[in-house]
């Protein structure tokens, strides 16, 4: 297979003799090189199997595989510092966006992530484009999910709830939690202003459930840990706004608390069924050091 990339690092290539998840077997071949140096090598994206970049450390090899791996550490076809390749097959690619990015164009010529990825496939001759499946507000940053085709797109898309199987956001909120976790439920509804809004009985809107689990807290803000149930619209900021805890930095429903200059919410974790292979994929960012820096 004819590589992806124009000017790319010289490869060590392993045919796979046995089945073993990509990393143990990565620590059992390659001699002379350290564990830390063989992760470092992972994560870069410095690691093709069959030709496909691959990241995770779990990615099951069978007889026959072959693993190329970069003689230098880093992978350098993809830089931008709003956005970060986490993970690349041919069907999909998942990424984390800084805040302050969009998931897509809206107006004219704004920064978003679909620009972004749609150059590095322009660059890297990839005949496709990136396919939105679902978006994170402009101000939270973290995990997501892009299809390269249109099968895979209207798989994610249509099946998201049977595909996605974890989500789970941080967040800095503001004051101090009163409970160790816990679930709020009730009904979100647009009003004209675009404005969302919850009630307790059906509003005419879609129902919403939010599990919570606090991580630490101190007297002035708590960092909570956010499992959706379901993905409707500003769900967990007008969930946390209804616990009388709003996310800090949210200008639309907090209450002026803005102690790190942004939005505290980050989609750190992504666990899907891989919409083509069924796959289990799972992927998880650090929480971010700024938000741990205010429980210090």
């Amino acid at each position: 297979m004819k590589s992806n990339y124009n000017k790319a690092p010289e490869y060590e290539i392993y045919v796979v003799d046995r089945e073993a998840p990509l990393l143990e077997y990565l620590l059992q071949t390659i001699t002379g090189q350290s564990r830390t140096k063989i992760k470092a090598t992972l994560q870069g994206r410095g690691i093709k199997v069959d030709g496909k970049n691959v990241t995770q450390f779990d990615f099951p090899l069978k007889p026959g595989m072959k693993v190329a791996v970069s003689k230098s550490k880093r992978n350098d076809s993809f830089k931008n510092r709003f956005v970060k390749l986490v993970y690349e097959d041919r069907y999909l690619v998942v990424v984390e966006k800084a805040a302050g990015i969009l998931s897509m164009a809206a107006g004219h010529s704004s920064l978003n992530v679909k620009a972004v990825l749609d150059d590095y496939f322009r660059k890297t001759r990839q005949h496709c484009t990136a396919h939105v499946v679902h978006r994170l507000d402009r101000d939270t940053s973290g995990l997501m999910v892009y299809a390269k085709d249109m099968e895979t797109e209207q798989r994610l898309e249509h099946e998201w709830h049977q595909i996605v199987y974890d989500r789970r956001y941080v967040a800095v909120v503001s004051g101090e939690m009163e409970e160790d976790g816990g679930t709020i439920a009730n009904w979100l509804k647009d009003n004209k202003a675009y404005v969302t809004y919850s009630s307790p009985v059906d509003n005419g809107g879609k129902y919403a459930i939010t599990h919570f689990h606090t991580l630490n807290r101190t007297t002035s803000h708590s960092l909570v840990e956010f499992k959706l149930e379901t993905g409707r619209k500003n769900q967990i900021r007008v969930h946390a706004a209804d616990m009388g805890h709003p996310v800090c930095g949210d200008v639309k429903y907090g209450n002026g608390d803005d102690p790190l200059h942004r939005l505290c919410l980050h989609a750190f974790l992504l666990c899907f069924y891989h919409p083509i292979t069924r796959e289990r994929m799972e992927f998880e960012t650090p929480i971010p050091t700024a938000f741990r820096s205010l429980f210090k």
